[in-house]
């Protein structure tokens, strides 16, 4: 019988097992466990696995923005080669995404259409190519409606939603007072547009029915313990009756957090034709019907005095979503924390759209809502004659200011001084449009990052092996991030094995529920949950050898106790332990975040108004780092996607039919190779006692944070010239740049 261990974060936790260090392989920048897997092609993703007598799925979307079908005609679309059947199920299929972490389906029923592109039927064929050419030859007949497509024009609708990730509207004290009373101040409008996660992986699901009416569902999906709920309530099938496989993810960024529109349909399509039905979205089908950041309105108001202490600031945003969806893009929630001031607005409305479903897409609320606060922090400093570095030490708060409560922990000034001394900030051009080389304009510019910390209900079980193998056994996902090799390494360290003794099972519904790869939780989360379950072991070993827990000492596969060593499957062959974790007061007493801060140098062609971002150093501190090379990883893909936001990244939608007409990696434009310096990242070192057992916080979004607004910062700086509407487009800085 396996032992359930548990641990809830209520205090904290001084002393770490993982500082004995004996194995001597946390924090050090390790291989990924399974790098050989992927470059050999040996890793198995969602559409390449391999199941008997499978036929293929392709979606067929609607070609309106709203309205209703009334017919659809198959007859030619079935006579066609390889042609199985032609499915629709206007109930049950599901109109959209679901949110990441919900545990119900989405909202079920496609007759009524409410976003371009929309999954409203299935061709099933014996290939890929059939079913998408057949797709085309099915005739579907509609009524269309009028639909929401202007945003702009509708700001007067927007709706407050209920609260989320953070409190839709919170005040504190006076801001038209405090902004009145300020010797200085900013108020403007910034404008951010809708965005694709663009994983490299499409999104795909292998759909398979037993004899007994239980489901297996190969998904590439991120949460895959809150998935299975989803997709068996919307099948309306018992937890137990579904499962998900998901070992590997070829990225999500968040649109792999709930189930899509192709799991569903897989899933019925499967039982109507009796065979495993596989559907692989195309590029353009995941840009029309899966999930995209919403775009925003965000007026900023900062108010300070005139040497530079902020009185007064305000964070408005406005996003959209489809109508009764209750995501909001949490635009503010770093603006809560980052900076004192005691007069507090922060608001976040929708206006209701005819457009694919808005939510969490990497650092939701800190990417999009950072490119507009820390820019407004330039032109306060700018206003002021004031240090950008300067201005934002002035105002880092003792306290949460929003909460009147401590931080866990909090390193931001040494971030920003380390990482001005790395990048020589003191020799920067300190007048806009300066600094030139030949056609190049030169500038300077950088920005604060913050995400916040949270901790998420997981389990892990751990085994021991006769051999003394350690086995590792989770549903948490490993998305790209490093899952495999950071749990292998927590378990490695605490039972004194090498890595290539430790096998981490990841991605099945078999296996004990974890958090799942989303906000920046996972390492903590499920790192504790095997953390607690190790522990455990430990204890059990020193009780079988009659020693104290702390007496006993576990390095290269041997138990070492009253200077005698034993092979660990010796002595604990057949252990096993699940070890749980949930939040507790930690996550309420303290305001738990990670802090970096970016420092970019940009060059502007004077003529043309081309961007090339040059140089780069980002100084992070996230507490414990449990592996550096996977860690800086994660921290300059972030900030990769920061230089996209800025440059590059817009969802352009049709005002017609709400249709993202850029749909495809071909016109939705990512930062390329030639568009990324070579970017130094350094880690401070840290302990977050109250985060965790492991002392580690979250890394993951803490690149992107406040990556793009360094980048606008920096073109300021070059050019003399503002851009508050994003991406910045060289269309939008021709006008300004100097005359040749």
């Amino acid at each position: 019988m396996t032992d359930t261990v548990s641990l809830t974060m209520d205090t904290p936790v001084e002393h770490s097992l993982l500082d004995l260090d004996a194995q001597a392989v946390i924090g050090r920048p390790l291989d990924r466990v399974d790098g050989p897997l992927k470059v050999a092609g040996r890793a198995t993703y969602a559409a390449e696995y391999q199941v008997d007598n499978v036929a293929h799925g392709f979606l067929i979307g609607a070609k309106f923005g709203r309205g209703r079908v009334t017919r659809i005609d198959a007859a030619a679309a079935r006579a066609m080669p390889g042609v199985i059947d032609i499915f629709w199920d206007f109930d049950h299929f599901i109109r959209n995404s679901q949110q990441g972490g919900q545990k119900s389906t989405p909202v079920q029923g496609v007759r009524e259409v409410q976003y371009h592109g929309e999954p409203i039927a299935i061709v099933v064929a014996e290939t890929f190519e059939q079913a998408r050419d057949a797709a085309h030859a099915v005739q579907v007949e509609w009524i269309e409606e009028p639909g929401l497509f202007d945003f702009d024009g509708r700001l007067d609708a927007a709706v407050t939603p209920p609260d989320g990730v953070m409190e839709a509207h919170s005040c504190k004290g006076d801001i038209d007072a405090a902004m009145a009373g300020a010797a200085v101040s900013v108020d403007h409008v910034w404008t951010t547009p809708s965005q694709n996660s663009a994983a490299m992986e499409m999104h795909a699901s292998i759909a398979s029915w037993d004899a007994e009416g239980n489901l297996t569902l190969y998904g590439a999906y991120q949460m895959p313990a809150s998935d299975r709920q989803q997709l068996a309530d919307a099948l309306s099938l018992a937890p137990e009756k579904v499962r998900i496989i998901a070992r590997y993810v070829g990225g999500g960024f968040g649109s792999k957090l709930g189930i899509a529109p192709e799991s569903v349909a897989s899933a019925l399509a499967a039982k109507v034709v009796g065979r495993p039905v596989k559907t692989v979205m195309s590029r353009q089908q995941v840009f029309d019907a899966t999930v995209r950041r919403s775009n925003t309105r965000q007026r900023i108001r900062l108010g300070a005095t005139a040497e530079g202490k902020l009185l007064a600031i305000g964070h408005e945003t406005i996003g959209s979503n489809l109508p009764e969806e209750d995501f909001f893009e949490p635009a503010g929630i770093a603006t809560q924390f980052l900076y004192a001031g005691d007069a507090r607005r922060i608001t976040h409305d929708n206006v209701p759209m005819n457009r694919l479903l808005s939510g969490s897409m990497r650092a939701p609320g800190e990417a999009a809502g950072m490119l507009a606060l820390e820019c407004a922090m330039d032109e306060l400093a700018e206003a002021l004659d004031m240090d950008p570095v300067a201005l934002r030490k002035l105002n880092e708060p003792a306290a949460d200011p929003q909460k009147d409560q401590p931080f866990s922990s909090r390193r931001l000034v040494e971030c920003y001084d380390d990482a001005a001394a790395k990048f020589g900030w003191e020799q920067r051009n300190r007048t806009p449009g300066g600094l030139r080389q030949g056609e190049w304009l030169v500038g300077h510019g950088m920005a604060a990052s913050a995400r916040s910390n949270k901790l998420q209900p997981s389990q892990a079980r751990v085994a021991i092996e006769a051999d003394g193998r350690v086995v590792v056994e989770t549903d948490m996902t490993d998305i790209g991030t490093g899952t495999y090799t950071i749990l292998a390494q927590i378990a490695g360290e605490l039972l004194g094995q090498p890595l290539d003794q430790v096998e981490v099972k990841l991605g099945d519904n078999r296996y004990p529920p974890g958090a799942g790869s989303g906000g920046s939780w996972g390492a903590g989360s499920s790192g504790t949950s095997v953390y607690v379950a190790c522990q455990s072991l430990r204890e059990r070993i020193a009780e079988k050898l009659g020693v104290a827990p702390d007496g006993v000492t576990f390095k290269d596969g041997q138990v070492i106790a009253d200077n005698r060593a034993t092979p660990l499957g010796d002595i604990a062959a057949g252990m096993e332990t699940i070890g749980a974790v949930e939040p507790g007061k930690m996550d309420e007493d303290v305001t738990q975040a990670s802090y970096g801060a970016h420092f970019c140098e940009v060059h502007v062609n004077v003529h043309t108004g081309e961007t090339r971002v040059k140089r780069w150093v980002s100084t992070f501190a996230a507490g414990r780092i449990l592996n550096e090379k996977t860690a800086r990883s994660q921290c300059i893909g972030g900030i990769v996607f920061g230089i996209g936001a800025a440059l590059t990244e817009e969802a352009v939608h049709d005002w017609r039919n709400g249709k993202v007409v850029n749909r495809d990696l071909a016109e939705y434009h990512v930062p390329a190779h030639a568009d990324v310096p070579p970017i130094d990242v350094t880690f401070l070192p840290e302990r977050d006692v109250h985060a965790n057992p492991l002392q580690a916080k979250g890394i993951g979004e803490l690149g992107i944070s406040g990556a793009g607004a360094a980048v606008v910062n920096a073109i300021y700086n070059a050019t003399g010239v503002r851009v508050r509407d994003y991406p910045v487009t060289l269309d939008k800085l021709l006008a300004g740049l100097p005359v040749v």
